[in-house]
């Protein structure tokens, strides 16, 4: 079960539950993010219309999105409602929901690379990833992108970042950038032919750097160069640098060369 660091939701918060009771006059819900705790939802805020069966709305086992209308710690009661919320809002809580599942078994496996427990890795770091990354997804997504030291900066134990990292590397997937841009070089030497290849070749070597950079040609003089990141900056810087080295060695052999970032449809 996906945990909060806090003990009960604030007022305004959207939260899941998964309905356990259905009576004539509101449902009762278990909270997937708070342990042990329950929501009620009042039969006026099951639906914005009149509800002549509460059952044609909410059922047993049913998993449900509600907004937080009232907490009270003191009796234990959280009261919810179901149609205070628009659609694109539960879509949105939902998936968010389900990436914190996943992040909960990732910090379940970190946790079994140290022989720890889950509760142990939630009292240990997990909360506490929460409060300084925003959720526990968000750490790991981190450490993916930035290594373990991302983690240790912020105060985490190096066996705890060294373990997440390990997970998390294995697990997320950077994100993929792909942007385009073109060339047009001409020469008119002997020896043109050479040197166009060799200048396509430099804008294709881009040294020890993790940017992948291909060049087709769209129809001589000009030539497409696309560039394959995980950074959309680090993208359009590499493809600037691809565009100069191309043109450069074309403008060594007295030839002509420019850069256009986007072709003109007019």
């Amino acid at each position: 079960m996906v945990r909060k660091s806090q003990e009960w939701p604030d007022e305004g918060e959207l939260i899941v539950g998964t309905v356990y009771k259905v009576l004539n006059y509101g449902a009762f819900a278990k909270l997937e993010e708070y342990q042990g705790k329950e929501a009620f939802i009042h039969i006026s805020e099951v639906s914005s219309g009149w509800v002549k069966n509460i059952r044609d709305h909410v059922r047993e086992n049913q998993k449900i999105v509600c907004r937080v209308l009232r907490v009270n710690p003191k009796k234990g009661h959280v009261d919810a409602s179901l149609k205070r919320i628009r659609e694109d809002q539960r879509t949105k809580k939902i998936q968010h929901w389900k990436i914190e599942q996943k992040a909960e078994k990732f910090l379940e496996l970190s946790a079994k690379s140290l022989d720890k427990t889950l509760d142990e890795a939630y009292d240990e770091v997990g909360y506490e990833l929460m409060d300084i990354f925003g959720d526990v997804y968000g750490a790991f997504e981190t450490a993916s992108d930035e290594g373990a030291e991302s983690l240790t900066e912020e105060g985490i134990p190096q066996e705890w970042a060294d373990a997440i990292t390990e997970v998390a590397k294995k697990n997320i997937t950077p994100p993929e950038v792909h942007i385009s841009g073109y060339v047009d070089i001409e020469t008119f030497v002997p020896n043109g032919v050479e040197i166009i290849i060799a200048a396509l070749k430099a804008a294709e070597d881009n040294g020890d750097a993790e940017e992948e950079i291909k060049v087709q040609c769209v129809g001589a003089p000009r030539y497409r160069i696309t560039v394959k990141s995980t950074d959309y900056i680090l993208a359009e810087k590499a493809l600037k640098a691809a565009a100069d080295r191309c043109i450069a060695v074309v403008e060594e052999s007295n030839g002509n060369g420019s850069f256009l970032r986007e072709l003109d449809n007019n």
